[in-house]
Formats: structure tokens, sequence, C-alpha cells
């Protein structure tokens, strides 16, 4: 009985409907999943501190993706980004690349990952709603670079960044959302 529970306790930790049904030998636990991996934010004492990694210190990772919609990707601060979008060091970077897989795509669309110390030891692509393999010579001048390429679809690219970032790898994200969209480049006029 007290095995049952403990058992419900940590169900309820990590989700808000859970039934356990059946009888005592077997039985059948439904829980409701997340879409995507993210950690829950807890508050300790007092103080209210988000702890998110234990094992990692007192900094938790800046960054996390809480969802993907058709709108764009959403951030766990409610930031929602419409467009392609580089996470690199905890920060964002707006990407503009070609609308189309692979004309017009070059070396250059990946510079910033030369110039940035430490570089990311993986850099995780999302190319949308499928995967969709990138040419050689991008895969090889990453390649020099020191960065491992992984190329999967945007979904479990956000989640395999939460999850790596979470564990304190240096780790990037190139990042295209499931509806793809140009952004313009814009100036702020001046006063």
């Amino acid at each position: 009985m007290q095995t049952r529970r403990n058992v419900q306790s940590i169900l309820r930790q990590f989700s808000n409907t859970f039934s356990i049904r059946g009888p005592p030998i077997y039985r059948t636990v439904t829980i409701t999943a997340r879409p995507i991996h993210t950690t829950l934010i807890r508050q300790n004492g007092p103080r209210k501190n988000p702890l998110i990694n234990i094992l990692e210190g007192d900094v938790p990772p800046p960054v996390q993706v809480n969802s993907i919609t058709d709108q764009g990707i959403k951030l766990t601060d409610g930031l929602v980004i419409p467009s392609s979008c580089i996470f690199l060091e905890g920060k964002v970077y707006l990407w503009d690349v070609p609308m189309s897989f692979w004309d017009g795509w070059e070396k250059d669309h990946f510079e910033v990952f030369e110039l940035v110390v430490p570089r990311p030891e993986i850099l995780l692509f999302g190319t949308g709603e499928t995967l969709a393999q990138p040419p050689p010579v991008i895969r090889n001048h990453l390649n020099k670079l020191g960065i491992q390429l992984d190329v999967m679809d945007t979904r479990n690219a956000c989640s395999t960044y939460n999850l790596l970032a979470e564990e304190g790898r240096r780790v990037a994200a190139a990042l295209i959302p499931l509806r793809h969209r140009p952004w313009s480049k814009t100036q702020t006029p001046k006063k």
C-alpha cells in the first residue's frame, strides 16, 4: 500500500492527469506525455531559485524549448520564434537562410560557428517537419571546425538540445521551424 502511494506521488509530479486501474496484480498506468523533453521548474524555499539540473550547479541553461507549433518555436519563457534561428551559448540568434533545401546554401550560412570560442562539440540541425540531409560540403566544413553535425527533424532537434544543454554539454542548435518563413531585415528609424 505504501508503494502504491509513492508511485502515485511520483506520477503527480510528472503529469497533471494519471490513473491507475486494474486488479492489484495487473495495473495499467496512464500519464499525459509532453511533446518534447523539458525540465519542470520547481521553486526552492524562500529564495525562489528555479532548479533545473542538480549536477550542473546553480546556473540553469538559459534557453530551452517548450513546444513547437506551426507559428514557430516556443521557448520556456513564452517567446515564440517564427523563423529560422540558432541556439548558441545560451542565446538565440535569428538565422537568414534560403527558403529551399539546399539551393543557395553555402558555408557562409554556418560562419557563426567559425567565430565562436569555444566551439560547440555538437550542432543539432533541425530541418523542419521532415529530415533533409545537407550536402557533403556543409558537413565537411563543420567537421573541419571540429563540430559534429547531427541532422534531424526540428521536433527531435529541440528535444535533444534541451537534454544535452541540461547535461551541461557544449551544444548548439540550428533550427528551421515547421513552416519555414523568411524574415526581413529592417532598420530602426533614427531620431
